[in-house]
């Protein structure tokens, strides 16, 4: 964590106020004077500022249900952010643990705790996602079996070198079916369906790992203990 961060995330100081007491030489670290904003620090390290020893606040994690036409970020743009369905303090001080598209809904994880979030989203954790996908076009039943061995072999994506990872697809209906991947790529979901001369018109995410959407649109929760862990 950055010592900016790790100061605001210890008492009420704003960034520019944090920055400015420690570019002044107010900031110890196992007992050096640190006056880069920038330094790495952990938990475990001894940090003072003005003869007091700081520690963080308790890290939070939460799940929320992303309504359509909001956007993954802290601030309003083009669309409302989501952040604005936070009865919350601090909310500054988190983030998303894995973005959704402007018109994808479903499960969000939200966070301050950073190093959690690169357990939730490192590739090599291979953390499935399973999305409730709608289609435009009709999977015939005689289309089944070949598409569902297509997406467990992999698809080759338009730009990309490799073939996705396996995935696992299974058909509801015709026009929607329920997808399992265990990468992020860039609008994958999206870019696998056309790759196979379908579109997805509706994209819903229903369970990041163990944990399950469970509350209604708009609403969230913080995750229990054993929710948290079970990304460690």
């Amino acid at each position: 964590m950055r010592l900016d961060k790790y100061i605001c995330k210890s008492t009420e100081l704003t960034k520019l106020e944090a920055i400015e007491r420690i570019n002044a030489g107010h900031v110890t670290v196992n007992n050096e004077t640190v006056i880069i904003e920038s330094t790495q620090v952990h938990e475990n390290n001894c940090i003072i500022l003005d003869s007091k020893k700081l520690k963080t606040r308790a890290f939070r994690y939460l799940l929320m249900h992303k309504p359509t036409g909001t956007i993954c970020s802290n601030n309003d743009g083009e669309y409302p952010s989501l952040f604005n369905q936070l009865d919350i303090d601090k909310k500054s001080e988190l983030h998303i643990a894995g973005r959704l598209d402007v018109d994808t809904t479903g499960l969000v994880l939200i966070t301050d705790d950073g190093r959690w979030t690169y357990n939730v989203t490192r590739p090599d954790k291979h953390c499935k996602k399973t999305y409730k996908v709608g289609l435009s076009y009709s999977i015939l039943d005689e289309q089944v079996d070949k598409l569902v061995k297509t997406f467990k072999q992999g698809i080759q994506l338009q730009g990309e070198p490799k073939l996705t990872l396996p995935a696992t697809l299974a058909v509801i209906s015709q026009k929607e079916v329920c997808l399992t991947i265990t990468e992020g790529k860039y609008h994958q979901v999206k870019r696998m369906f056309a790759a196979v001369k379908n579109r997805v018109l509706s994209l819903h995410r229903e369970k990041i790992g163990d944990v399950q959407l469970d509350v209604e649109v708009g609403k969230w929760r913080y995750l229990t203990q054993d929710e948290v862990n079970s990304f460690s």
